[in-house]
């Protein structure tokens, strides 16, 4: 298993070879940490497979999902679209959609290594995120998606997940509601969120970039 910076770079690795990039432009090349951790919130990438301390561990279903993702966005798919693909989308389906050589998948983890925790449920794939995307105040998606608490102890019970719809904000901020969001109320957003950008740019909380 890896961390993110070595799932970044393997990802980094798949797609030097033939990826020409997103016509979006603000759709970076290679996904950041940042990115990969908006992905997981949204339901296109798996959770971590667990932890090494305080380190989260990767392995080559999210290699093959980030590969994934690119490629269709590459292809000018909104991440919308990619949602609803990757909800009907077989491990066999996947490994042909992310075309990973086989020498980046190898984990190359010693017999018995480990997480410190179980792999998660794939919350996601059982309830796909449903919805149209919103334009947020920047030009950006606003994207629905899927939120479960995991219960802290094994065999509790699940609490039932509740969509959420994600507006971006701009530098990479983005604001969680329980509800979708009308043109009128994305305005207002965007008039009551440039103070808040404008200090949280200041205190370098921000980087003015968008995932």
């Amino acid at each position: 298993m890896w961390t993110m910076d070595e799932l970044v770079e393997r990802v980094r690795e798949a797609l030097a070879a033939e990826y020409s990039g997103a016509p979006n432009g603000r759709v970076r090349d290679v996904p950041d940490r940042r990115a990969i951790r908006w992905y997981t919130t949204i339901g296109l990438v798996d959770r971590p497979l667990g932890m090494r301390g305080r380190t989260a561990l990767y392995g080559p279903r999210h290699l093959q999902q980030l590969v994934a993702i690119k490629r269709r966005q590459a292809e000018g798919r909104s991440l919308a679209e990619i949602q609803a693909d990757f909800a009907r989308l077989t491990p066999e389906g996947l490994a042909d959609a992310s075309r990973i050589p086989a020498h980046l998948l190898a984990t190359g983890d010693p017999p018995g290594a480990g997480p410190d925790r179980a792999e998660r449920p794939r919350f996601w794939a059982d309830r796909p995120a449903t919805g149209t995307p919103a334009a947020a105040p920047d030009g950006t998606e606003a994207t629905p998606a899927e939120t479960e608490a995991i219960p802290a102890e094994t065999g509790a019970a699940r609490v039932p997940a509740a969509p959420v719809h994600g507006v971006t904000l701009g530098g990479g901020a983005i604001l969680l509601l329980p509800r979708p969001v009308s043109g009128t109320d994305r305005a207002a957003i965007a008039e009551a969120a440039a103070p808040l950008l404008r200090l949280l740019e200041s205190r370098g909380l921000i980087d003015g970039r968008t995932p």
